[in-house]
C-alpha cells in the first residue's frame, strides 16, 4: 500500500494506493468522510472499503481531501473536494489506461462528494454509499442516478436517519434502467462502531453479486 503525492487543484494531495498487476483490471476510488469532524482516509469504515476492492482485484485509491492530513489547501464544503475527487480518479486513470471498469465509493460527506462526481463521470459503473447524508446536503442533481448502485446506513445512525435515506433511495428507484439497492445495518451508529462486521457482510454481498460474473470471467481468461 504505497504512499503517493498527487498535484492537486489545491497543491499536493496525499494518497495511498494499491496497483493490480493483472491487466486491464477495474479501479475505484475510496472517499472519507467530512474533513471538519475528523474524517480521513484511514477512517475505518474507507479503510475497509478499499480492502474490498483489493480483494477482488482492483487498483484502488483513496487520498486526503485538501486542508486533511499532509494534502495542501484549504476546506471548501464541496466544490473544492469535488475537484480534488476529479483529480484523483485522473491520476487512477492515467496508471490504469485500460481498465475495464470504474466504481466509486464514499462515506458520508465523501458520499455526497462521490454521487457528484458520478454524474460527471459517465465511465464510472457502480457506487458504494455508505451513510450518504441525504437529510444534510442536497441530492437532487441525481436526476436520474447514471449508474445503479447500493446505499448502506446504520439503523441507529442519529445524524443521517434512515427514513432521509430511504426517501433519497425511492427516489432514484424511479429513474429507467437504474437500481439502486438499500440496506440498514442493525444497532449500527454513523461510524459503524462495533458493527464494521456487519457493514462490510452488506458490502461483500453486493459486489459479488455485481462483479461475481466479472470476476469469473477474469479467472477463466488467466
Amino acid at each position: 500500500m504505497p504512499e503517493v503525492n498527487i498535484s492537486g487543484p489545491a497543491g499536493r494531495i496525499e494518497a495511498r494506493y494499491h496497483h493490480e498487476r493483472t491487466p486491464n483490471s477495474p479501479v475505484a476510488l475510496i472517499l472519507h468522510p467530512h474533513p471538519q469532524f475528523g474524517g480521513t482516509m484511514n477512517n475505518q469504515v474507507v479503510y475497509h472499503l478499499y480492502y474490498a476492492f483489493q480483494r477482488r482485484g482492483f487498483s484502488v485509491l483513496r487520498f486526503n481531501f485538501r486542508g486533511v492530513g499532509r494534502s495542501e489547501g484549504l476546506f471548501d464544503n464541496g466544490p473544492g473536494e469535488l475537484a480534488d475527487a476529479a483529480t484523483a480518479l485522473d491520476w487512477l486513470q492515467t496508471y490504469n489506461p485500460d481498465a475495464q471498469t470504474c466504481w466509486i465509493a464514499g462515506v458520508s460527506f465523501g458520499a455526497w462528494i462521490a454521487m457528484q462526481l458520478l454524474m460527471r463521470r459517465p465511465e464510472i459503473e457502480g457506487f458504494i454509499s455508505v451513510a450518504p447524508p441525504a437529510n444534510l446536503y442536497d441530492f437532487t442533481f441525481l436526476a436520474p442516478c447514471p449508474s445503479s448502485g447500493l446505499m448502506v446506513n446504520g439503523a441507529k445512525d442519529r445524524v443521517v436517519p434512515t427514513e432521509s435515506v430511504r426517501g433519497l433511495v425511492e427516489r432514484l428507484k424511479t429513474q429507467k434502467g437504474i437500481v439502486i439497492d438499500h440496506a440498514t445495518v442493525p444497532d449500527a451508529n454513523h461510524f459503524f462502531e462495533g458493527r464494521m462486521d456487519g457493514l462490510m457482510e452488506v458490502v461483500d454481498a453486493y459486489l459479488d453479486k455485481r462483479l461475481g460474473k466479472v470476476k469469473k470471467k477474469r479467472e477463466s481468461a488467466a
